[in-house]
């Protein structure tokens, strides 16, 4: 490693840990230099790379300080060559955040929340997208806890989305409910996904049994409107987003949290996934989609024994 790359990697792992606050000023020059045993044009060559990554600010004539979020900044420029893959549920807005990192990100699968869980747990994927409501109510939690006990587990907020009916345009049949749903054709997702799981128990809650309830199984959100779209069926399940996209009239059901489940040892190779989620241009191409709040975007929760 050259003697710059080392002065980078000390001063970011500094900030990563937290020795470095938000708005700590670094070191001298002179003082940095004196301990790598280098030159002060060597030290101004680190920093400049740190604050092209977002690490710290510089201005003249005074000494570079810790940017604002410069503790994700700087895990993202440690582990930049790491990939993070990415297994577990659809979502139209993951496109975005896929098309943004390239390749620090790696999308295993799409075939849902029960699907990633179970490629995390035997260490296929690094993370699971998953949208599952435990029986107490509360969203992902719960299951991460379960099935990663022992491994420091832990949440990355990415947004809350709208699930609802996807109606052909003007509602014709006027629906409103789950229950109006039940006699009707229905592109359902597969078994195992999320949106199958809250398909389930919408229809449960309104004393429907899901199992009478006719339709086609389709294996994304954008097949469930492309068949409400085409006419194959009446009605699906699906996020808001893909319903704008084909002109299709939605209505609202659930707000529901869209979460990354993940291991403690993970955190690393998400840190690109948590910078770029902080990004402001980022998560506004996500609202853009329509039905996404990314007011919680990256934050980052530990969870408990």
């Amino acid at each position: 490693m050259t003697r710059y790359r080392e002065i980078c990697a000390d001063l970011a792992g500094r900030i990563s840990a937290g020795d470095l606050a938000e708005g700590a000023e670094l070191p001298g020059v002179r003082e940095l230099a004196q301990r790598f045993g280098s030159t002060s044009s060597t030290v101004g060559r680190a920093e400049r790379a740190l604050a092209d990554a977002g690490v710290i600010v510089t201005a003249d004539r005074r000494r570079p300080r810790v940017a604002q979020g410069g503790a994700v900044a700087a895990r993202r420029f440690l582990h930049a060559d790491r990939v993070f893959r990415l297994a577990g549920s659809d979502d139209p807005a993951l496109d975005v955040v896929s098309r943004r990192l390239g390749r620090s990100l790696q999308v295993l699968d799409a075939e849902g929340s029960f699907s990633g869980l179970r490629a995390l747990r035997q260490s296929r994927a690094d993370g699971a997208a998953v949208h599952l409501m435990h029986h107490t109510g509360i969203y992902n939690a719960p299951f991460a806890t379960g099935l990663l006990r022992g491994l420091r587990p832990h949440l990355i907020h990415l947004w809350r989305r709208e699930q609802g009916l996807l109606v052909p345009p003007g509602n014709p049949r006027g629906l409103s409910t789950a229950a109006d749903i039940a006699k009707l054709r229905v592109a359902k997702r597969r078994q195992g996904t999320g949106t199958r799981v809250l398909f389930e128990r919408l229809l449960l809650a309104e004393g429907c049994d899901p199992d009478t309830v006719a339709g086609p199984e389709t294996g994304s959100h954008l097949e469930v409107a492309l068949a409400v779209a085409s006419g194959i069926v009446e009605v699906g399940l699906g996020v808001r987003s893909v319903a704008r996209d084909l002109e299709l009239d939605f209505v609202p059901l659930v707000s529901e949290q869209y979460d990354v489940v993940l291991t403690g040892a993970a955190l690393d190779a998400a840190a690109p996934l948590v910078a770029a989620l902080h990004d402001p241009a980022l998560r506004a191409a996500v609202a853009a989609l329509g039905g996404y709040d990314t007011d919680d975007s990256g934050s980052v929760e530990e969870l408990g024994p």
